[in-house]
This record gives structure tokens, C-alpha cells and sequence, in this order.
């Protein structure tokens, strides 16, 4: 009998073993080129595999994943894996210039880095360019086997993802943009799953979501648009969130949702017990607070029911409910939702918020302008061009990977350490501009020492009108402490910062016209990237980048690069 119990007892251990136990995935993306059609509409255009938007990568917690992409394009590629913290595999990041070099045209790559500590729902994009405007798609996380969810396990899981369409080419919209010094031409359309959906003209494709009667769905949302934030709603029912940047939150039922680009919510959706006698329009919208045009119009996909087993539905009713969506520019809304995010803070899934910061920043971020250049004719703001910074640096991206030039101690000619901590020409950041609104033109990276415990405070500008901005760091999540309008205040403001169960994310918003506080720890050495996730505004230099310096252990120490990475 102790023999049969102890041979049982190890069965079950090794079982647990194997249970938890990692596996390499493998996934190869060929970057080409697909005819897609859409409002009576077709252009050729760069897809991953020949899908729009392309395929999901799915692995577990602690899963090492390794993505051969092939480019077969006339573009430079490059992939950004966003929210994966990329723990010693800087290399596999993906923006361009940053932490690599292009891939050419004929020439690949492969991704190769371990899913640490996180679950849920990410995103891949192309990180050059505007050509994220079609590379991109779903990274699904789950946890590792025999471990839950902490919250009840859905019916069936659906990713939805936001994007938008441009009848042009956005490559050609962003380069006339850059040549004229104007804004650029907005989108034809927002998508959902790649979908305009029934409120456009001439638009023959709408996505549906089929459900039944009394069930609960996880459904995984997921902002690829360009250039806007937006509002989501589904008519007449409810959305329970519960997850925000594969980080899971205290649950809170809300009717309607702001997701800005590059965030990502899991929310659960119950529908109704019955079948009801109308269709539902699930429908997304900007939110939009600056000065500059805007694709105002509606995507719309369809939430319908269904009886499993019959032909019974709610399509055959002629009633279609409409969600009501805030107001286009509901900063109060957008400030109040925010507030209601809060880590779970538990002792499965704790809120490490760092306690005693090493080093403190303040940034300001908005618009400027830069001169127009002899014998041409710019029409941005009084003749200029427009610009964008952090502490008025706009950022040049240089011609070689900061990463490499970083690693083989060969800065020269490519950044300099000096970008300031804080704004070097202070003014009243959200009253009256100041005259001089011109911007630096240059490549500054701030240097951290490895362990750095960080509190950054990131202050909108009213230069070219109040605007709320998606800042995105890559290779960490941070803790969102603080948040409020007008100018932030050290004297007053850090007494009501919440260190107890702030919400943890990889992206943003900086309130319109106000300020964020956000908290991490620099434990993740190479290059790491913080832009605005409005591609315009990191087209107009909205961006910089932090060196994080080896820690004494090995385990603190970036790898050399892999033999295959993309040469300039």
C-alpha cells in the first residue's frame, strides 16, 4: 500500500511538472503583398501570410516563441511585439532603429524571446513607418495548464481588434504629410476584425459575432488604429472588464469602454437568456480632443444570436439596436474610466509598485513646430511644419540601431546621453503658448542604472491645442499612480498618488490638457522606446528612449545579439 501511494504521489508530481512546463512555439510570417477590397475599394497591400489583419499567435505563460519573418516586400520590416516585456531579449523587440535595423527586402529574421509573468491579451505591429496601419494582429497569453482565471471561465473566447482603412496607401499619406509639414490625410474608415461594417457607404463586409443564449464570452479587444482613440459599446448590454494589458484588474461592469492604440481589455459579455426579438451593433468611435482633423465616422460589427441546433435567430428580427456612445470629445468620461482601473492586488497577482523611488522626471509632451526650409512652401501652423517632442527634443531616428551602437560602445555619430530630466524652458504647460514654439531636432537617450526605481510624470502641452497622447514604453509595465488636469503640482500632487493597487499597463493616456504619473522599475537592460502611439505624432518626433545599463549578475546582462540580425 506505501509503495502504491508513494508511486502515486510521484505520478502526480511529475504531472504538475509537466503541466507547467514551457514549450517552444514556432510561427513564420511571410510579409507580402495581397489584393484586399474593401467599401468597393481594392489596393494592394502589405499583409503577414496574406491576411488582413493577420494571424494570432497563441502561447501559455512562460512559453519561449520564435517567429521567422520573411520579407518578400519592397518595404523595410520590422515587428514590434507590443506589451511583451522582452526580459533579456531586447534584440527581438522590433522597432526600427532602435533596437534593430530593418529587415530588406529578400532577408529574414527570427523573433526569439519567453513570455515571463504575464497573461493575456497583447499585440504585434509593424514598428516602421505607418505600416502597422495592415501588420498587425492578436498575441493571446494564456496561463500556464491547471491554472484559472480569476474570474469565471467564458463560453468561448473572440478577439476583436480596432483598426483603420485608407482607401490610399498610408506609406503615401505620411510621406506627403512629411513633405508639406501638414497634417495627413485621415482614414476612410475604422474596422473591427478588419471590417468596416454596415454604416459606411459601399461597404460590403461587417463582422458578427454569434453567440447563444445565457452564456459568457471573454472577448479580446485590442486598439491597432493608426491615429485614434476610441469608444466601444455593444447595445443593450453590459461589459464586465477584467483584464487590461495582459495585467488582470479588479472587475467593473461598464456600458461603455475608451481603449486607446496599443492598449488592449478582455471584458466579459453575458448575454441574454433568451433569444431576444432584435440584433445588437457592437460600434466603435473616435474619442478626439486635438486641434487637427479626424476620421469622424462609426464602425459597427453585429452581435447575434443564436439557438444551437436550429436555424433560429435574432438576425430574422427588423430591429437593430444602436449603442449610445459618449460625446467625441468626453474628456470627462475618458478621466473617470481610467480612475476605475485597479490592479487586483492580491497574493497570487500582487501590485509591486516600487516605494522609494531612486530618480524622478518630468515630461512634457505635445506639439510644436519646426522651421519650413528654404525654397519651399510648408503648410503647418503659420508657414511651419509641424513637430512633436518629449521636453521639446523631437526625435531623430538615426541610421543604425541605437541598440547595437549601444552594445558595441560605438554612440559616435549615432545619440548623445544628454536628454534633459526635466523641461529645460519652463511655461504655463496647459495656459498660453509661449512664441517661440520651435522644437530640437536630435537623437538623446536617458541612461538608467540597472535597478532604477523610477516615478516619470508625463505633462500635456497646450502648444497647438490640448491633446491626450497613448504613451507607450516598450519592455516594461508601469504602475499608473496619479492622474489630473492643468499643470502637476510635486508640492500637492504626490499625497494623492495610489500605491496600493494602481493599475499596471504598457500604454497610457496622457489626460488632454492634464498630467499622468506613472512608476517602474528599470530591471530589464538594453534600449527601450516610449512614443505616442498616435503614428502621426511619433512620425513628427513624439518619441525618445531609455538605456537601462547591465546589472553585476548574469542573469542582470543583455545577451549578445543574435548571428541573423538585420544589418543597415
Amino acid at each position: 500500500m506505501a509503495a502504491w501511494l508513494a508511486l502515486m504521489n510521484a505520478l502526480l508530481a511529475l504531472a504538475a511538472v509537466l503541466s507547467n512546463a514551457s514549450t517552444t512555439r514556432h510561427y513564420k510570417f511571410d510579409v507580402k503583398l495581397q489584393n484586399v477590397t474593401r467599401l468597393c475599394h481594392t489596393k494592394s497591400m502589405v499583409t503577414v501570410n496574406g491576411k488582413f489583419p493577420g494571424p494570432k499567435i497563441v502561447a501559455r505563460e512562460g512559453d519561449r516563441v520564435l517567429i521567422k519573418v520573411v520579407n518578400h516586400v519592397p518595404n523595410n520590416i520590422s515587428i514590434h511585439w507590443h506589451g511583451i516585456r522582452q526580459l533579456q531579449s531586447a534584440w527581438a523587440d522590433g522597432p526600427a532603429y532602435i533596437t534593430q535595423c530593418p529587415i530588406q527586402t529578400g532577408q529574414s529574421y527570427v523573433y526569439n524571446f519567453t513570455i515571463v509573468g504575464q497573461r493575456g491579451t497583447l499585440l504585434w505591429h509593424a514598428h516602421i513607418s505607418w505600416l502597422r496601419a495592415t501588420l498587425y494582429g492578436p498575441i493571446i497569453i494564456l496561463p500556464k495548464r491547471g491554472v484559472p482565471y480569476p474570474f469565471p471561465k467564458p463560453h468561448k473566447e473572440v478577439p476583436i481588434l480596432f483598426g483603420e482603412w485608407f482607401n490610399a496607401d498610408p506609406e503615401a499619406v505620411i510621406a506627403q504629410a512629411l513633405q508639406t509639414g501638414a497634417g495627413p490625410n485621415v482614414s476612410d474608415a475604422y474596422t473591427i476584425n478588419g471590417m468596416p461594417g454596415p454604416l459606411y457607404n459601399c461597404s460590403k463586409d461587417t463582422f458578427k459575432l454569434k453567440v447563444k443564449p445565457g452564456k459568457t464570452y471573454l472577448l479580446r479587444l485590442i486598439n491597432a488604429a493608426l491615429n485614434d482613440e476610441l469608444f466601444f459599446s455593444i447595445a443593450n448590454h453590459s461589459l464586465t472588464i477584467v483584464d487590461v494589458d495582459a495585467i488582470y484588474v479588479k472587475p467593473f461592469t461598464t456600458d461603455v469602454l475608451l481603449i486607446t492604440p496599443g492598449q488592449t481589455t478582455n471584458v466579459l459579455l453575458t448575454t441574454k437568456p433568451s433569444i431576444p426579438n432584435a440584433t445588437f451593433l457592437m460600434s466603435a468611435r473616435p474619442y478626439a480632443t486635438g486641434l487637427g482633423t479626424f476620421d469622424n465616422t462609426t464602425t459597427a460589427g453585429i452581435l447575434e444570436y443564436h439557438l444551437p441546433n436550429t436555424t433560429t435567430s435574432s438576425s430574422s428580427s427588423t430591429l437593430l439596436l444602436k449603442p449610445t456612445l459618449p460625446a467625441l470629445n468626453d474628456t470627462a468620461f475618458a478621466a473617470n474610466f481610467s480612475s476605475r482601473l485597479r490592479s487586483l492586488a492580491s497574493v497570487q497577482f500582487p501590485a509591486n509598485v516600487p516605494q522609494n523611488v531612486n530618480k524622478k522626471f518630468y515630461f512634457t509632451v505635445g506639439l510644436g513646430t519646426s522651421p519650413c526650409p528654404k525654397n519651399q512652401t510648408c503648410q503647418g501652423p503659420n508657414g511651419t511644419k509641424f513637430a512633436a517632442s518629449v521636453n521639446n527634443v523631437s526625435f531623430v531616428l538615426p541610421t543604425t540601431a541605437v541598440l547595437q551602437a549601444y552594445f558595441f560602445k560605438q554612440s559616435k555619430g549615432v545619440y548623445t546621453t544628454d536628454f534633459p530630466d526635466n523641461p529645460r524652458f519652463p511655461f504655463n504647460y496647459t495656459g498660453t503658448p509661449p512664441n517661440n514654439t520651435f522644437v530640437d531636432n536630435s537623437t538623446k537617450v536617458e541612461v538608467l542604472p540597472f535597478n532604477t526605481q523610477v516615478e516619470l510624470v508625463l505633462q500635456d502641452t497646450s502648444i497647438q491645442g490640448a491633446e491626450s497622447h497613448p504613451l507607450h514604453l516598450h519592455g516594461f509595465n508601469f504602475f499608473v499612480v496619479g492622474q489630473g488636469f492643468g499643470n502637476y503640482n510635486p508640492a500637492k500632487d504626490p499625497a494623492k498618488f495610489n500605491l496600493v493597487d494602481p493599475v499596471e499597463r504598457n500604454t497610457v493616456g496622457v489626460p488632454a490638457g492634464g498630467w499622468v504619473a506613472i512608476r517602474f522599475k528599470a530591471d530589464n537592460p538594453g534600449v527601450w522606446f516610449m512614443h505616442c502611439h498616435l503614428e502621426v505624432h511619433t512620425s513628427w518626433g513624439l518619441k525618445m528612449a531609455w538605456i537601462v545599463l547591465d546589472g553585476k549578475l548574469p542573469n542582470q546582462k543583455l545577451p549578445p545579439p543574435p548571428l541573423d540580425l538585420p544589418k543597415c
